[in-house]
C-alpha cells in the first residue's frame, strides 16, 4: 500500500479517541492530504498542535514484513520536515493531564515533558531501537523521568543488555518508572511493577493485513483508557492492557488506519469480553 497513512501520533491519537479525548503535537509538510486532517477532526482530535510546514515533505517511511510478522524489515525512511522539528506545546496542551510521549528522539521527548505547566497525572513513553542504538543514555533518561516505560521485547533486551525480559522489567522500575510494560507483538504483553506482574496474551487473529502501528496503537489506547476511568490500581491497570490489546488487533487486521476509523464501542466491548473468556480457568 502506497502512500498510506501511518505515524506514531496518528496511530495513538485514533486509538486514544476510541475512550478519551485526544490531541496531537507533531509537523507535516504541506504535501500532507487534508483528507487526513479531516479523519482527526471528525474523531473529536484536537489538531492544533500539528505544524504543517510550507514547501516541506511529510516523513515518509518505507517497508515489508516477511515470515514473522513481529519484526518489519526497513526499506528506506526519508525523515524530511521531522529533520530539526522543535515540537512547542500551546498553553492549553502545557495543562494536559495525560502524556503519551510517541516515538520521537528521546531529546524531543525530555523536552515536551519540561514544557508541561504541571507535572501530568501520568505520563507514558514508547522508544525504538534507533534510539537505543544511537541515544542508549538518553533513552534511559527518559524511562527515569515517565511513569510507564513502554518498549517491546527486543528494545527491553538491547536497552539493558540482557536476554532475560524480568531483569529487563526490573531495570526499568530501578529507573523509577513506576509500571514497566513489554510488548511481545502476537503473543501479547508484560507488565511489572514492584509488587506485581501481570501477562496478557494476544488476540489470536486468523488475517492478519498489517501490524504496522499496532504498537503505537496499543500505547494510546492503554493512557486514553486510563484517562477515561482515572483509575491507576493494578487491577486497573490490566484492564487498560487488555483493552489496549483489543485495540492493536484491530489495528492488524488491516492497512494503514483502515480499521481503526471504523470500529465502535460495542466492537471493542465485544472483544474485551472475548479476551475475558481466553484466559479465564
Amino acid at each position: 500500500m502506497n502512500n498510506a497513512l501511518g505515524g506514531s501520533a496518528v496511530y495513538a491519537s485514533l486509538a486514544c479517541s476510541l475512550f478519551s479525548n485526544a490531541g496531537i503535537v507533531g509537523v507535516v509538510g504541506s504535501d500532507f492530504p487534508k483528507k487526513h486532517l479531516d479523519l482527526l477532526k471528525s474523531k473529536g482530535i484536537d489538531i492544533s498542535g500539528i505544524e504543517i510546514k510550507k514547501g516541506g515533505k511529510t516523513f515518509h517511511w518505507k517497508g515489508e514484513y516477511g515470515a514473522d510478522l513481529n519484526v518489519a524489515k526497513t526499506i528506506k525512511t526519508d525523515l524530511n520536515v521531522l529533520t530539526g522539528f522543535n515540537p512547542v506545546l500551546s498553553d492549553e496542551f502545557r495543562k494536559a493531564d495525560f502524556l503519551f510521549l510517541g516515538n520521537i528522539t528521546p531529546e524531543l521527548q525530555l523536552s515536551v515533558l519540561s514544557q508541561m505547566e504541571k507535572r501530568p497525572k501520568l505520563v507514558v513513553a514508547d522508544t525504538m531501537n534507533l534510539w537505543i542504538e544511537t541515544r542508549r543514555e538518553k533513552v534511559l533518561e527518559v524511562v527515569k523521568a515517565v511513569d510507564i516505560a513502554l518498549m517491546n521485547d527486543a528494545e527491553a533486551r538491547q536497552l539493558f543488555q540482557t536476554t532475560n525480559l524480568v531483569k529487563a522489567a526490573q531495570q526499568i522500575l530501578r529507573l523509577d518508572s513506576e509500571v514497566a510494560i513489554i510488548k511481545k507483538g502476537e503473543h501479547g504483553s508484560l507488565m511489572f511493577t514492584k509488587d506485581s506482574h501481570f501477562a496478557c496474551p494476544g488476540y489470536p487473529l486468523e488475517n492478519v493485513k498489517d501490524p504496522t502501528g499496532s504498537g503505537d496503537s496499543f500505547g494510546g489506547a492503554l493512557i486514553g483508557y486510563l484517562a477515561k476511568t482515572a483509575d491507576f490500581s493494578h487491577a486497573n491497570m490490566r484492564k487498560a492492557i487488555v483493552y489496549a490489546s483489543c485495540i492493536a488487533s484491530f489495528n492488524a487486521e488491516d492497512f494503514s488506519v483502515n480499521r481503526l476509523k471504523e470500529i465502535s464501542d460495542a466492537d471493542v466491548e465485544a472483544r474485551f469480553s472475548q479476551f475475558h473468556e481466553f484466559v479465564r480457568f
